[in-house]
């Protein structure tokens, strides 16, 4: 990134640069300097968005032992820390007055979280990330984040497709979205891929989307998915899929923390 801005293939005005805070630099002296060693991996000077990954404190691992440390402390044991989300959030916001990041954000909360978050924050979240997809809507969640002023961004666009590769059994037992007849027949309705519908679903209703890719044609594509809008009905149709199957949640995690526990964690 820093060769491409230096060689003028690119300037950083013109991009747009997310980063996140892993669970185990959730106490808040361990905040700063962990993102000036990300700022320094990346060449930068400061990043765009800065987002709390997980609502889940872990301990401190030193980045000199492991880096990235992953969720476990040592072996298998998930050891968690005592910091609070307001903590983290106010040395999130200390970031934005250091000149680090120029906003801040949060991915993977659910809606009491947020508000209890927005109880002591000095900065409002400017983004909540999360899973999105036709399994799950989260139609709820996406009321309150408009009604906060907090945009959405959606990953996982493709639902289960994104998580087999885990080899999570309920990943597998279901359809994969780009090959449902339903969604295959709404994307033959529009001489368009179903990859493009399932995105197109989810801009047309107001989210941001982060579909991931290193081939070109697939980019194209995923950029053209914005270029035609589907009916009230389709959309409707779509959403109607919803199970409130999440696939992405620290439960799928190993975890050998006893409860009840007096230590604060924050699930999802």
């Amino acid at each position: 990134m820093a060769r491409a801005i230096k060689d003028g293939l690119v300037t950083r005005e013109e991009l747009f640069i997310v980063s996140k805070l892993w669970n185990t630099f959730h106490d808040a002296e361990r905040v700063e300097p962990i993102v000036k060693k990300q700022l320094a991996d990346w060449g930068l000077e400061y990043f765009d968005l800065y987002l709390i990954h997980f609502p889940v404190a872990l301990e401190w691992v030193d980045p000199a032992v492991r880096y990235p440390p992953g969720w476990h402390y040592e072996g298998d044991e998930i050891r968690p820390s005592k910091a609070t989300i307001q903590e983290t959030w106010g040395a999130l916001e200390a970031l934005v007055a250091a000149g680090l990041t120029k906003s801040i954000g949060i991915s993977n909360f659910q809606g009491q979280l947020i508000y209890d978050l927005l109880r002591s924050a000095k900065i409002r979240p400017a983004t909540l990330q999360i899973e999105h997809h036709p399994y799950l809507v989260q139609q709820e969640l996406l009321n309150l984040a408009k009604h906060e002023g907090i945009a959405v961004t959606a990953y996982s666009s493709f639902g289960p497709a994104s998580f087999k590769q885990f080899n999570m059994e309920h990943a597998a037992k279901l359809t994969p979205l780009i090959e449902d007849e339903t969604i295959q027949k709404i994307a033959a309705k529009y001489n368009r891929d179903p990859s493009q519908v399932l995105l197109r679903w989810a801009t047309q209703r107001g989210l941001a989307i982060i579909p991931k890719s290193t081939r070109e044609p697939i980019m194209a594509s995923n950029f053209a998915s914005i270029d035609f809008d589907l009916s009230e009905e389709d959309i409707a149709t779509i959403s109607g899929f919803n199970r409130g199957i999440r696939f992405n949640q620290p439960s799928n995690v190993r975890s050998t923390i006893p409860f009840p526990s007096t230590t604060p964690i924050h699930l999802l």
